[in-house]
């Protein structure tokens, strides 16, 4: 098993979540609260410019600037593109980096609870997030099997790659108590394996974890030029990882028509009715359940 040197907690990789920017506040105050022995553990606000805004990005979203391709492409003229490339610097770079692991703080207006999202191929990220289910309430398991250096999120520049802690419900540019103090606990329970797995000491943990899996995005309901005419159906708001059925209802269109869920039964919506992601009018993903090795 690989040890862990040095951890890297990024909050405000969207400028307007703002749990994780505050809990770098906190943590700046308080650094015990995040040393471990074993290991190294640094702090960085990751997208300042659109932090000072209190809005998610100034040209682009941060979180998809990672990928090698555009890292290494001087001509990308945006705010996040460029800012990517500095955090890049100071972290990775991506096929050599200089920190192990990163803890990305995200927070989402659905009602997701404590999500964590692996993005890896690596036992180690696996298995830290299985460890912050046993011990941390309500945590639900989003795993998709990425290669580091396909990938194009933050935690990807890290040389074992990362978790993001993803809590909700909360509005962009609000502090939340219980949104705030998940996410703390959660970042803790993380901390504490990886210290565990670096003195030899890390806990016993199943040979296979339940979580979902994305498959796609769904629209919101559009009129012939593209402009909203629906929204998330009251049955399904607020209902995130609760199955759906064909004939269920989806959305509300706003001159009283109901939309109809008709795809796979047994599917989950997550990211329900994300204000994040009304830019481009997706109402929510749908994931499945699946095993996955630990």
């Amino acid at each position: 098993m690989d040890s862990i040197k040095s951890v890297v907690i990024v909050g405000g990789t969207h400028g307007n979540e703002l749990t994780g920017i505050h809990l770098l506040r906190r943590w700046e105050q308080k650094p015990q609260e995040i040393n471990r022995g074993s290991f190294v553990t640094e702090t960085l606000l990751a997208n300042p410019r659109a932090h000072a805004m209190n809005c998610r990005y100034i040209d682009q979203d941060l979180n998809r600037q990672f990928a090698i391709q555009d890292l290494a492409n001087p001509t990308l003229p945006g705010y996040e593109q460029n800012r990517a490339k500095a955090i890049n610097q100071l972290i990775g770079p991506k096929q050599d980096p200089a920190r192990d692991f990163i803890i990305d703080l995200h927070t989402t207006t659905a009602n997701m609870g404590i999500t964590i999202v692996i993005n890896s191929l690596n036992p180690i990220v696996r298995r830290a997030a299985v460890q912050v289910q046993k011990t941390v309430p309500n945590v639900t398991l989003f795993y998709q099997e990425v290669d580091r250096m396909e990938d194009n999120f933050m935690i990807s520049i890290a040389r074992i790659g990362g978790l993001i802690i993803e809590v909700g419900p909360v509005a962009q540019g609000c502090l939340r108590a219980d949104i705030f103090e998940a996410s703390r606990l959660a970042t803790h329970a993380v901390l504490d394996y990886l210290h565990l797995t670096n003195i030899g000491k890390a806990p016993e943990l199943p040979e296979t974890a339940s979580g979902f899996q994305f498959v796609k995005k769904v629209k919101m309901p559009e009129d012939e030029q593209g402009n909203l005419i629906g929204m998330i159906h009251p049955n399904v708001q607020d209902k995130d990882f609760q199955p759906l059925n064909p004939g269920d209802p989806l959305f509300l269109l706003q001159n009283g028509d109901t939309v109809f869920y008709q795809d796979e039964p047994g599917l989950c919506p997550a990211f329900v009715n994300e204000a994040a992601y009304y830019d481009q009018h997706h109402g929510l993903s749908l994931l499945k359940r699946i095993e996955f090795e630990v």
